[in-house]
């Protein structure tokens, strides 16, 4: 589903370049649920972001379902992210002014869809809990039940792949727990892939494998 070739990037500090991700290689299969981990400033979320197409390698390739992302113009890759890939940030991005409904249709709305839109937004909410809470703005809404509304836009558009940077971050234990079960039974019902950034170690051990990055190099890619 996801195949990364001799991957780099490079920023410039001041005078210097300082490589962020350093030639690294490696494929997620369909379905598979991957958890980069390592410690801060190791690349992580860099990587994430490539992967994503939020930002542009210095050199190398990435490929989604068989296309090479590094070689298309902005508009194809605003069409791959709509039609593929789904989101979920540690920071939520909720509109304020919309309810939790409204918030998880927007994917459909940019798309252009909206036969059946409702019914679907619907049955996520109700699939992570918040049926009942679907017309509560975000800042009515605890930062859990935050996140977990971020997690319904995110699988509104049914994406083959599922990019999360640190989604339980900003939530305690039992939050956590719950936002880590809702992944696991949307990546079962939806059949998407699942690749995280984490820290959290309850999160990675419920991964097929771990790729654990280190100073912008691949330490090590095994199963669990």
């Amino acid at each position: 589903m996801i195949a990364v070739r001799s991957l780099v990037k490079t920023i410039r500090n001041g005078a210097h370049e300082v490589e962020i991700i350093r030639g690294i290689s490696f494929d997620v299969f369909e379905r598979e649920f991957v958890a980069i981990m390592g410690p801060s400033g190791s690349g992580k979320s860099t990587l994430l972001g490539l992967i994503a197409g939020l930002d542009s390698p210095t050199s190398g390739s990435i490929s989604i379902d068989g296309q090479e992302i590094t070689r298309l113009r902005e508009d194809e890759l605003a069409q791959l992210r709509g039609r593929k890939l789904g989101f979920v940030f540690q920071s939520y991005h909720l509109i304020p002014t919309l309810t939790a409904l409204e918030n998880v249709l927007l994917p459909m709305e940019f798309n252009g869809i909206t036969n059946g839109a409702g019914k679907r937004a619907e049955y996520l909410l109700d699939n992570v809990g918040l049926g009942e809470r679907r017309d509560h703005y975000p800042a009515q809404l605890s930062g859990g039940e935050q996140q977990r509304v971020a997690l319904a836009r995110a699988f509104m558009m049914k994406p083959a792949v599922l990019l999360a940077d640190e989604p339980t971050g900003n939530l305690d234990t039992q939050n956590g727990r719950h936002v880590l079960d809702l992944l696991l039974r949307l990546n079962k019902q939806e059949g998407t892939t699942l690749v995280l950034v984490t820290h959290d170690e309850m999160l990675a051990s419920h991964a097929d494998r771990r790729i654990l990055l280190r100073d912008g190099k691949i330490e090590d890619g095994s199963n669990i």
